[in-house]
């Protein structure tokens, strides 16, 4: 065996286990369950996967409004093509399963955008035409004020008391922006392009509006007072999902004639190709920024996708085995 001590002039430690702390980044360690030496490297999000999480209690449902993070998310109303049509029914997610919320939505719709939190969450818009809004505080929705103009296929980023909703359809397709201050809706700049089966994430004052229908690879990014064209996507796409910030985010899904499993990190500069989706799927679960680009979920979702539900997560660390003789 290797005597690493003589060869670089300090005392390899050793370990039952890797470690999985970023502090260990740059280290050397003999691992003495697997009798072998690594190395530690840094992870990241170039190095993130998609691992299956818990089956969501409705197949195929899509079109769905919804907030929170990995590990504490919320599904509100939707389309059931089983029914077919739109519903009312409430979803939330611990990380590990679905359990259905008793209070329903106070409406049937789909084509509504969520932000927030799964325990203050805004909800707003959908088929129908409505434009209703309603808080959510983990158990209950709240009525608040509505919408300016009514429309569905909307996107909105921010929080429960203060978020900006984006584009949507009548039709036709809006560029409209509202701006949200915990109580009513007031109508600021308009997107510089009609939006509609987008996706949007960030915060009420810095914001991205991402994709298009007809598919596009159109982004819009908002500074709290007007929109501004954005580096583009690397693939047109519709009926996407996204997390994170405007500076550092994840989109995943979409369609562009068929369901895409692609997955594009933005790093406030460049969109970056990542690791797809197990199953391709459009129209599916979306969290926003109150889900880290580096730990988001998404489920169900456009035909094919089943009662799947996918976990986005990066490694802080990575571990490789040093090969001795």
């Amino acid at each position: 065996m290797t005597d690493y001590k003589k060869i670089q002039g300090f005392e390899v430690q050793t370990l039952s286990s890797d470690p999985t702390e970023t502090g260990w980044v740059g280290s050397i360690f003999y691992n003495s369950t697997s009798g072998t030496f690594k190395t530690v490297k840094p992870g990241g999000i170039a190095l993130g996967t998609w691992a299956s999480g818990g089956s969501f209690p409705i197949s195929t449902v899509e079109r769905m409004g919804g907030a929170g993070t990995q590990t504490a998310a919320v599904s509100v109303a939707g389309y059931n093509p089983a029914t077919p049509g739109a519903f009312n029914g409430v979803y939330e997610y611990n990380g590990t399963s679905w359990s259905t919320n008793p209070n329903s939505y106070p409406i049937s719709v789909y084509g509504l955008w969520g932000s927030g939190t799964a325990t203050a969450g805004l909800f707003v818009g959908g088929s129908g035409v409505t434009g209703a809004a309603n808080k959510f505080n983990g158990t209950t929705f709240t009525p608040t004020g509505s919408l300016n103009t009514a429309r569905y296929y909307l996107a909105s980023s921010g929080t429960e008391n203060a978020t900006i909703a984006a584009g949507g359809t009548l039709p036709p397709a809006y560029a409209l922006t509202e701006d949200f201050n915990g109580t009513s809706w007031t109508e600021v700049n308009d997107l510089n392009t009609p939006h509609n089966q987008h996706s949007q994430t960030g915060t009420a004052t810095a914001s991205l509006a991402i994709g298009n229908s007809p598919a596009s690879n159109i982004v819009e990014s908002w500074n709290g007072t007007s929109w501004s064209s954005n580096p583009t996507l690397n693939t047109a796409k519709q009926t996407t999902s996204a997390s994170g910030t405007q500076t550092y985010g994840l989109v995943y899904a979409g369609e562009f004639t068929a369901p895409l499993a692609q997955t594009e990190f933005w790093d406030g500069t460049t969109w970056t190709e990542v690791a797809d989706l197990s199953t391709a799927r459009y129209a599916s679960g979306s969290l926003g920024v109150s889900a880290p680009a580096d730990n988001t979920v998404t489920w169900t979702g456009s035909s094919g996708s089943g009662t799947s539900t996918e976990e986005w997560t990066v490694p802080e660390v990575v571990i490789n085995t040093l090969t001795t003789s």
